[in-house]
């Protein structure tokens, strides 16, 4: 059995995309194709249903899989052991981010990434939307919702700590509500599925159904029509934290803390096998927000 069809056959199991996975192992679609139906036919059995749009694991493959996945790290071990190979990180990553945190806090670090790791090459999506990571061929998602795949693995990078905030014009204007209930005579400016505002009171999680003007899928956009004075908002304070540093947002209703404090996490499948590409990039974040984040301080 080809050592090097074993790795195939497992990184088209995590892309589910044969041109993809050939394209991380130098191999043309076709080769690749060539190389899985030739571990298939070593095997006697059907590995993978192909299809024009994706492929997807037989009953017989997900039954190899585990296995394939032990021997393949029983086999880098033992080269480790004597010293063979370096695992320098190599290859093309595909990282998918939300667009605000990806294009504020990811971008100002890719120059220092690239040039700590040379032979890596970088596919960035940043989105608002959940990635299927898988169905995208994603090594890597930065995520700032509760993991729901068990499949995944997650690593916390730092918190992510959301604060009500208005502008200094908008409380001038209109008041500053002094408890959550009076939120529903003011202005809200909500992000897309974040209409309902829960606290945590005292004896219970209170919830607030907003009501505004103005609402979005981009919380970017929520910050700074916030900052332009129309509303009301929830921000991140990774978001708004320059913001209120110059005075342009002030928190508000800070004695009444908003209900699941969320966190930035990297998400990655099975660490089982960890491409020494996907190990790099998530130490590399995880040490640059170890530190207490200046957005959170």
């Amino acid at each position: 059995m080809n050592i090097e069809h074993v790795r195939l056959f497992i990184r088209v199991a995590t892309t589910r995309n044969i041109s993809l996975a050939g394209q991380e192992l130098g191999l043309s679609p076709a080769v690749a194709s060539a190389h899985l139906s030739k571990l298939e036919d070593q095997l006697g059995v059907r590995l993978i249903h192909r299809t024009t749009r994706k492929v997807s694991l037989t009953e017989e493959g997900n039954a190899f899989l585990p296995h394939a996945e032990d021997v393949l790290a029983s086999i880098e071990a033992a080269r480790s052991a004597v010293g063979a190979g370096n695992n320098v990180p190599t290859g093309h990553l595909r990282v998918t981010a939300p667009t605000s945190f990806g294009r504020m806090h990811l971008t100002p670090i890719l120059k220092s990434f690239l040039a700590t790791y040379p032979g890596i090459t970088l596919d960035l999506r940043f989105s608002d939307s959940i990635v299927d990571m898988v169905e995208g061929g994603f090594d890597i998602a930065i995520r700032n919702a509760e993991l729901k795949d068990s499949s995944l693995i997650a690593r916390k990078l730092a918190r992510d700590t959301r604060i009500i905030c208005a502008s200094p014009d908008y409380i001038e204007q209109h008041g500053e509500p002094k408890t959550p209930d009076e939120l529903l005579n003011h202005q809200c400016i909500t992000l897309m599925g974040l209409e309902q505002w829960q606290f945590n009171m005292p004896d219970e999680v209170k919830t607030i159904k907003t009501k505004g003007r103005v609402r979005t899928d981009s919380g970017e956009v929520v910050r700074d029509v916030c900052v332009d004075g129309l509303g009301i908002a929830i921000s991140s304070t990774w978001c708004s934290y320059q913001h209120i540093q110059r005075g342009q947002l002030i928190p508000i209703l800070t004695n009444y803390p908003l209900a699941g404090q969320a966190a930035i996490w990297a998400v990655y499948p099975s660490s089982r096998l960890l491409a020494p590409k996907v190990r790099a990039f998530i130490d590399f974040v995880t040490e640059f927000f170890g530190k207490v984040p200046y957005w959170d301080q």
